[in-house]
């Protein structure tokens, strides 16, 4: 009989953070220190003739740098449209990629990366079991991603994240050669982005803050049998810890504002950094179900078509179908681990003086219902088109999602997420 051995240690990896209004402009600079040549500039259609996007080519182009645009990105990519990014990058010679845009657009970036400088059969590299989870070879090219919504975190972490249509659901690429080697987070990006897309970012830097918190904690999860396969996602730990608490206290200060009040500067300037600090946070802690549960819930879409984002299909935003879930796992998870829900609730502003232990789970899941009333969130799961007898398809695309759902702290087997499903039907 083999005794299981458990983590011991956890690391800490984080890009390079450039913070601050019209930090664009430098993005030439930042990229010639690496003594690049040739960029490929990645972005998405509706991005293609914006101010972001014009003011990074003309600082690369300003320091000699070759810049080629390439605007096909796909919001919420798909294996096919990382597959045309990847031709494009691995044709293309570069030695250095530049992302300007949302998660969509910094995941398929790191793709392109990665596939153009190791090339790989698809599924290669894709997380288990739906991919074959290869470890990266080696570093990467340079990549500066260049947010231009206050949401994923993407610029901070070795996370790419895509539908795999063949089964209707969403998966991935985890690594931490795949993390850009810097991030320039520049609040005028954001000028331009409606409410409702503010909404389902904010949304995400929130569930991703406190499921970094949440997480099984590292030194509760099974030792890799050697460094190299320690996994990005190690487990909540003190210092992501640090960085999750902060961008809890900031989104619960900022969210609303940055919604109702387009124009209010501080607002968006807090939640690109509370973005940032979340990604940092989850990029070495990691996700866990709310985020598992997400990705069925994008992939099963049938007619949804949110407010505010210009895509000619139905689609559910990652953010939406995050925090749609949110409230009914962390009922869940709570019960393993009342203090720390306890502590989130208490960063969303509850007052939690005198709550019991068994209280935790509803007042953070209160909280949590309150900002999305705030926010013109969807009422559940019914709101954006699924029904009862959409839940056995759904508990099927999340039971894959290893990755992360191994992460919660309390486990959840095909019973388990049935009822969290159902619960997250309807909320108020």
């Amino acid at each position: 009989m083999t005794t299981m051995t458990f983590e011991h240690g956890f690391t800490m990896d984080a890009s390079s953070i450039k913070f601050g209004a019209g930090m664009t402009r430098e993005v030439g600079y930042d990229m010639a220190r690496y003594g690049v040549k040739r960029v490929l500039v990645l972005t998405d259609p509706h991005l293609a003739d914006s101010p972001p996007v014009r003011v990074t080519l003309d600082a690369l182009r300003a320091h000699s740098i070759d810049a080629v645009l390439y605007s096909e990105v796909r919001v919420e990519p798909s294996d096919l449209s990382f597959k045309d990014a990847i031709r494009v990058a691995a044709e293309g010679a570069f030695d250095g990629y530049v992302a300007v845009g949302g998660g969509s657009v910094m995941d398929t970036a790191k793709a392109a990366n990665l596939y153009a400088t190791y090339p790989n059969d698809f599924l290669a590299y894709v997380n288990a079991p739906i991919g074959r989870a290869e470890p990266v070879p080696g570093v990467l090219k340079p990549l500066i991603a260049i947010p231009t919504t206050a949401g994923t975190g993407s610029e901070t972490t070795g996370v790419a994240i895509f539908d795999f249509l063949e089964m209707h659901v969403k998966t991935g690429i985890a690594h931490r050669a795949l993390r850009p080697v810097m991030g320039i987070v520049d609040p005028d990006n954001t000028r331009s982005m409606p409410p409702m897309v503010a909404a389902c970012s904010g949304l995400d830097v929130l569930s991703h803050a406190i499921e970094s918190l949440t997480a099984l904690p590292y030194h509760r999860r099974p030792a890799a049998d050697d460094p190299g396969k320690r996994p990005a996602y190690q487990g909540a730990n003190p210092i992501s810890d640090i960085w999750a608490s902060k961008a809890l206290e900031l989104v619960s200060q900022n969210i609303v504002r940055a919604v109702q009040e387009p124009n209010n500067d501080e607002a968006r300037a807090n939640m690109m950094l509370a973005a940032t600090y979340a990604g940092i946070g989850f990029g070495n802690a990691g996700v866990h179900l709310p985020h598992g549960m997400s990705y069925p819930v994008s992939g099963m879409v049938r007619s949804f078509r949110p407010e505010g984002y210009a895509v000619d299909r139905p689609i559910i935003p990652h953010g939406m179908s995050v925090i749609l879930n949110a409230p009914a796992v962390f009922r869940f998870t709570a019960l393993v681990d009342p203090a720390r829900h306890l502590d989130c609730a208490r960063l969303l502003g509850v007052d939690t003086r005198d709550a019991r232990p068994e209280d935790a789970g509803e007042l953070l899941a209160a909280a949590l219902i309150q900002m999305m009333k705030a926010t013109g969130m969807p009422n559940g799961l019914k709101d954006v088109g699924f029904t009862e007898a959409d839940v056995d398809r759904l508990v099927e695309g999340t039971l894959p999602q290893h990755r992360v759902t191994k992460l919660s702290p309390r486990p959840a087997g095909s019973e388990e997420l049935r009822q969290l499903f159902l619960d997250a039907m309807t909320y108020w």
